[in-house]
């Protein structure tokens, strides 16, 4: 994979969104029920059971689709204290399957989180070369700072710290003041982009 040619389409998509307001990840009607479930996956100490149940409960009340089911379920597979890489794997097929089925306004943002699981997945299972490509999809489905995040980290892991800080000074200069702050957070709070703080 040259994942030269990545960075390439990468930057295409940044010239493409300067100035353009990001899409929202999740449609109002279904972020409370999220905002839920990223607090059960932060809580210490974490209960995969709990979280599960959560989330299962939501789906059965109406308050989350069958996509975001899938997709809380996958981040519980594929969590530190989990690491069921094969669920992980199943949880985002079928995720795949659900986003195309139920189609609509919101097929990009859904299919932009099944890039990005997978990416994630390949990511933390060290491959980080096929986790770009996948960052790299996700980004171009939709334009948003966790999506840059994740393109950043993969880009550090591949030893090409150059080009993350001249995609973040891209992204600075050129993207909306909302998503900039977004991926200063994320910068200033992952580990794995901590190289890209030293000129802060």
């Amino acid at each position: 994979m040259d994942h030269r040619a990545l960075l390439e389409r990468i930057y295409q998509a940044v010239d493409q969104s300067a100035y353009l307001t990001p899409a929202v990840h999740v449609a109002p009607r279904q972020r409370a029920a999220m905002e839920a479930i990223g607090q059960s996956l932060q809580a210490r100490p974490f209960s995969p059971e709990a979280t599960r149940d959560l989330a299962h409960a939501l789906h059965d009340s109406g308050k989350i689709d069958r996509v975001k089911l899938l997709s809380a379920l996958h981040v519980v597979a594929a969590h530190p204290e989990v690491r069921d890489w094969n669920e992980a794997a199943r949880l985002v097929g079928e995720q795949e399957l659900a986003a195309l089925d139920l189609g609509g306004p919101e097929l990009d943002a859904n299919m932009a989180a099944v890039e990005r699981h997978r990416g994630v997945l390949a990511f933390l299972r060290g491959h980080h070369e096929a986790a770009l490509d996948y960052f790299t999809r996700s980004f171009e489905r939709e334009r948003s700072a966790e999506n840059l995040g994740n393109i950043l980290c993969a880009l550090i892991r591949l030893g090409d710290l150059d080009d993350a800080r001249d995609l973040r000074d891209q992204v600075r200069a050129g993207f909306p003041a909302e998503l900039v702050t977004h991926l200063n957070q994320i910068i200033s709070q992952d580990p794995d982009l901590a190289l890209l703080r030293t000129e802060d």
